[in-house]
């Protein structure tokens, strides 16, 4: 039974605070999926006691039992390709506009003061460690390739050499994690065993309840949305590339100097087809 459907049940026997409960459940089921009893109860104005009782009445053992059942829904409904692919249309203009939004969204929530508190740590650290969850992974490539180019000690850490590769992770280093809901166990774990060795954590992820939010106050809110049945890389991507160019600006004379030494590199390997276009060029 669906918890819309467990409430109605119970609609009769809800007190008027627990009518409200339900009332912030239903309009927003990630609040309950992804929060915990505190982030209800601010959210509804009551107290924790009241939200146990709420997910007693509604048949459950408590706020966790309630919870993973609710997570598990919205999970699949936020995220299972095959549920996004019986909702398509086949129109572009939905996810033109999903896409335009998400981008506008990152420029706003990625301002000067936001950039700089993510890429200060990231211009400090002794290593930087780059996580990331699946659908992320394009903005965690992105932010290696960029990052590498402008500072030493750069490491996208691959999910299965996890713990070889964070082996070495130690106080002063800094990792950047990306990812959002549904939230890899991999990241979310390697991030909080990071944490608590006393790394600092640069979060990228998709709002205060996510799992990445609570490790630090360093870290900023995306908006993902779907592009056919599978989440859109590009918001991570754009937070990634604002924060290669925050941190190329604060290392400025570094940064410069270590591109300028690729760059010497690659020419003394033929790293690139030396090639020019020619206008005329017959097909």
């Amino acid at each position: 039974m669906s918890i819309k459907d467990l409430i109605a049940s119970a609609n009769m026997r809800l007190t008027p605070t627990e009518r409200r409960i339900a009332e912030a459940v239903l309009d927003d089921p990630t609040l309950l999926a992804f929060g915990t009893v505190s982030d209800l109860a601010d959210r509804v104005g009551t107290s924790r006691p009241s939200i146990v009782r709420f997910a007693t009445k509604l048949g459950f053992a408590g706020y966790s039992d309630l919870q993973n059942r609710v997570r598990a829904g919205v999970s699949l409904q936020l995220s299972s390709p095959s549920h996004r692919i019986l909702h398509q249309d086949g129109s572009l203009a939905p996810i033109r506009l999903a896409i335009e939004d998400a981008i506008h969204a990152a420029f706003q929530a990625l301002d000067e003061k936001r950039l700089a508190a993510l890429a200060a740590p990231i211009v400090s650290g002794r290593n930087v460690w780059i996580l990331s969850g699946e659908t992320s992974m394009a903005g965690a490539h992105a932010l290696n390739s960029g990052l590498a180019m402008l500072r030493p000690d750069v490491h996208l850490v691959e999910e299965h050499s996890t713990g070889r590769d964070l082996s070495s992770a130690a106080p002063g280093d800094v990792a950047v994690v990306f990812d959002f809901a549904r939230y890899r166990f991999n990241s979310v774990t390697a991030a909080r065993a990071l944490a608590k060795l006393g790394v600092t954590i640069v979060a990228i992820t998709d709002g205060p309840l996510s799992p990445l939010a609570s490790l630090t106050k360093t870290w900023c809110e995306l908006k993902i949305p779907a592009v056919g049945p599978f989440d859109s890389s590009i918001p991570a991507v754009t937070a990634a590339e604002l924060i290669v160019a925050r941190v190329a600006s604060e290392l400025r004379d570094e940064a410069r100097e270590r591109i300028d030494r690729l760059e010497a590199l690659w020419r003394a390997t033929g790293t690139f087809l030396d090639y020019s276009p020619r206008p005329n060029r017959e097909p």
